[in-house]
């Protein structure tokens, strides 16, 4: 099986890459493959807008030669803060502007938190992951990784958003955890490897 990642961003290829090493799959990027698509992600889902960009991608995928019987898979994430209503939400990535940078969206973040209590800072990273088959049928799976909203910034490891969500049963952030122990319960993770059954089945 080959597969190619629907997504430009570097952070997200190396943790599916590393989510799925032990499937018997090629995994390769849009770069890779030679194959672009920026379709606009005008979903109100991170479902439906992992299904736009799994079909963007398939469909120029269909026109290669040496690509066409490939799987084309696509997540869309984020984080959804009850206490702010569900933002940033399916707007994660362009919270603030493309150009922002993390460290200050996480600072405006932790600053609209400032007076919330800690038993109403809960929080979750939410994952949809879209794959479309040789012949046009897509797979479905969404999962989610429950935790809190820090008061600052904490640890170097992760990317986005995961310095500032704390998870109580670890007393750590997603970013003070290794790459192994984050993709064993983050929201990625277990959706990929939900996919990862309904692929090989």
């Amino acid at each position: 099986m080959r597969v190619i990642v629907a997504t430009g961003n570097k952070d997200k290829v190396k943790e599916i890459k590393e989510i799925l090493s032990d499937m018997d799959a090629l995994v390769v990027t849009m770069k890779d493959a030679g194959v672009s698509a920026e379709p606009e992600e005008d979903g109100a889902t991170f479902l439906e807008n992992a299904v736009i960009k799994a079909k963007a991608v398939a469909e120029k995928a269909a026109k290669s030669s040496d690509w066409k019987d490939a799987v084309v898979m696509a997540d869309d994430s984020g984080l959804v803060i009850d206490a702010l209503n569900g933002e940033p939400g399916i707007y994660s990535a362009r919270y603030m502007g493309h150009d922002t940078s993390y460290r200050e969206k996480n600072a405006n973040l932790i600053e609209r938190m400032d007076n919330v209590p800690e038993e109403e800072r809960s929080a979750r990273f939410v994952c949809a992951v879209a794959a479309v088959c040789p012949g046009g049928k897509i797979l479905t799976a969404e999962a989610a990784m429950e935790g809190r909203i820090a008061y600052e910034e904490r640890g170097q490891g992760g990317f986005g958003y995961d310095p500032i969500f704390y998870l109580p049963e670890f007393d750590r952030t997603s970013a003070e955890l290794s790459p192994e122990e984050k993709n064993s319960i983050s929201h990625r993770g277990k959706a990929l490897r939900m996919m990862r059954e309904k692929l090989t089945d």
